[in-house]
């Protein structure tokens, strides 16, 4: 096992800190502007945050070479975008019920679960899929 030191840990940890910041920053943003380009039927903006949701955290997963970096940005975007779904007493509501509100949710947490999923295991592999060597005879 890799014994890291105070300084690598505090930096990962601010990393890891930071990666969710870009989350929360990608739900803000993009809950509010998702709607804002759509010729026709065809919600491009709702599309284009649906690629960033998928590259961002897929980039970053890559990037620290840990599933929990591209876990991070998710759970950041998916805490400020849930509550964007509900409506309030006066009728507010951020991400609507319309096709670029579809599209935005559902593609962005299927894009969340994509990028995740391709992201390398650190270690060497899925746990699933790395072969341990058969146990030794006592003999």
């Amino acid at each position: 096992m890799e014994h890291r030191s105070q300084t690598e840990s505090a930096l990962g940890g601010a990393a890891y800190g930071m990666l969710f910041v870009l989350g929360v920053v990608l739900g803000v943003v993009g809950g509010f502007t998702h709607a804002q380009d759509q010729h026709g039927a065809v919600p491009w903006a709702a599309i284009g945050w649906v690629l960033a949701l998928f590259l961002i955290p897929l980039g970053a997963g890559r990037l620290m070479r840990t599933k929990l970096a591209a876990f991070a940005t998710g759970l950041g975007w998916l805490l400020v975008t849930m509550p964007f779904t509900l409506q309030l007493s006066a009728g507010d509501l951020v991400i609507s019920q319309g096709a670029a509100g579809y599209v935005y949710l559902y593609g962005g947490l299927l894009a969340l679960v994509v990028a995740f999923m391709f992201t390398p295991s650190s270690g060497g592999g899925s746990w699933l899929l790395r072969g341990y060597p058969p146990p030794k005879n006592p003999t």
